[in-house]
């Protein structure tokens, strides 16, 4: 067993071999999402103003996907299918494909309704919201209030998270830390392949839960790390 409440700067295919059979208790990943285009179209204000972000997303590799041979490695190493995946629509078929359709697990649709999304252009729906698939097969799942229960969560993007903590597609620290809670238990292990700027090692911490993450890249890696040392600091 790999070492517990520590990020490996390393590819996540490679890091998940380490892990025994059944030895975590509950997934959190955020892996890239799939972009067909990050060519802002037309030449107005507007697309010039979208266009560095994805060329970021590009040039971080953020656009290409996941390579899915990931899945049943995933599957192994938890001791219950019990996980959260993030994504956007054009890998929801996928996803549904493996859990639901090989198997036969239960599911339920997250969604974050950002009230101030990135502006659109021409031939574009706004890009208001982001999709989180939660998948079990006798996992652990107990909300203990109507509003942590709730499977919409409408709020802002997390500016100052992101200006403190640079990554393009960093997560809010309230929803990972709801969806972890409602997930685990005090001392479980959960897993992050794609670690990023370090969200779900920060709800581990805060609520007692043990973490193992891994992040390929090395400014994201140190990013991560930063904001873990904030965080203790903070706990002390």
């Amino acid at each position: 067993m790999m070492e517990t409440d520590k990020i490996y700067c390393e590819d996540c295919l490679e890091g998940l071999k380490r892990l025994p059979d059944k030895s975590i208790d509950l997934i959190m990943a955020d892996p890239p999402y799939l972009i067909k285009s990050t060519r802002a179209g037309g030449h107005s204000r507007l697309s010039h103003t979208i266009q560095p972000i994805n060329n970021l997303l590009k040039e971080n590799g953020l656009d290409v996907g996941l390579d899915f041979s990931i899945l049943p490695e995933l599957v192994r190493v938890m001791k219950r299918i019990n996980c959260y995946i993030w994504c956007n629509k054009a890998q929801i078929p996928e996803y549904l494909n493996f859990f639901v359709g090989e198997l036969s697990c239960s599911f339920d649709v997250i969604i974050w309704w950002k009230t101030n999304p990135p502006p659109t252009f021409h031939n574009k729906y706004l890009s208001d919201k982001e999709y989180c698939l939660y998948f079990r097969k006798g996992g652990h799942c107990q909300p203990t209030s109507y509003e942590t229960a709730k499977t919409v969560y409408h709020q802002p993007l997390n500016v100052q998270d992101k200006k403190d903590y640079p990554h393009p597609t960093i997560k809010p620290l309230n929803i990972i830390r709801n969806l972890i809670a409602n997930s685990s238990k005090p001392d479980d292990i959960i897993l992050d392949p794609f670690m990023g700027s370090g969200t779900t090692a920060v709800a581990c911490m805060e609520l007692g839960r043990k973490y193992i993450g891994y992040e390929i890249n090395q400014d994201y890696f140190k990013v991560a790390q930063k904001r873990i040392q904030d965080c203790s600091d903070k706990i002390k």
